[in-house]
């Protein structure tokens, strides 16, 4: 497994400067967090290490540059996103979402090893894999759809606001799965709404704001709601 590391990242839309001067590296084994309110620069990051928003800076996997390489080749170099909204085909059977995760490994190993993998984070994908992707839960869907990425057998997982519109139990799963994911070795970045949930389970987390990193926090602040506070409106 190779770390991310982001230099100087700059995100500009027009006359909207979406993050600023950003710097911060995600090793193997790691959660890193992005946090911070609406507007404050977390999914234009991501988006600026796929490759798919206007950036300047620096990033680079395992020490090669991934700048101006198109969205499709980052992700054979090893990083997969996750995106707000799951973006799973709704129309396509479980299994043939999985399969079109498969397209993006490096690797020609044991594809069936591959699966077995996310089965078991994820048993509900295994048991409605037959089943059509758009008749699943909204839950059910978020679980596919890092199975859909962890399938191409990353380096660095990405993934925005996974908890979103989620019930409670099935948030606890999806967290469940980010420490497991980590314990396999992956580098994670996680952008999140759930402030204090993931500054708990992440080795380090940023909090932005206004496309600035304002503080770093580690799980020993998880509760120290006074400094997120001043970190978001600062």
């Amino acid at each position: 497994m190779r770390s991310l590391v982001v230099e100087h990242l700059d995100v500009r839309y027009g006359g909207v400067h979406a993050v600023r001067d950003l710097s911060f590296e995600v090793g193997p084994g790691e959660i890193v967090g992005l946090i911070g309110a609406n507007g404050a620069g977390k999914s234009s990051t991501l988006h600026a290490i796929m490759g798919v928003a206007p950036a300047t800076g620096e990033v680079r996997l395992g020490g090669v540059s991934l700048r101006g390489r198109r969205p499709e080749d980052v992700a054979r170099d090893g990083v997969a996103l996750v995106p707000e909204g799951r973006r799973i085909f709704a129309e396509l059977t479980v299994e043939e979402n999985l399969r079109l995760g498969l397209a993006a490994r490096r690797a020609r190993g044991d594809v069936a090893a591959v699966l077995q993998s996310v089965y078991e984070l994820f048993p509900i994908v295994e048991e409605f894999g037959r089943r059509q992707a758009g008749a699943l839960s909204g839950g059910q869907q978020q679980q596919l759809a890092i199975a859909r990425a962890l399938v191409a057998e990353p380096d660095v997982l990405l993934l925005d606001e996974p908890s979103l519109g989620l019930a409670p139990t099935v948030v606890d799963i999806v967290f469940d799965a980010l420490a497991a994911i980590r314990d396999r070795g992956l580098g994670v970045l996680l952008v999140e709404q759930r402030a204090q949930r993931t500054v708990a389970v992440s080795d380090r987390c940023h909090v932005l704001a206004n496309g600035e990193l304002r503080v770093t926090l580690g799980p020993e602040n998880a509760n120290d709601t006074e400094t997120m506070v001043a970190a978001y409106f600062s």
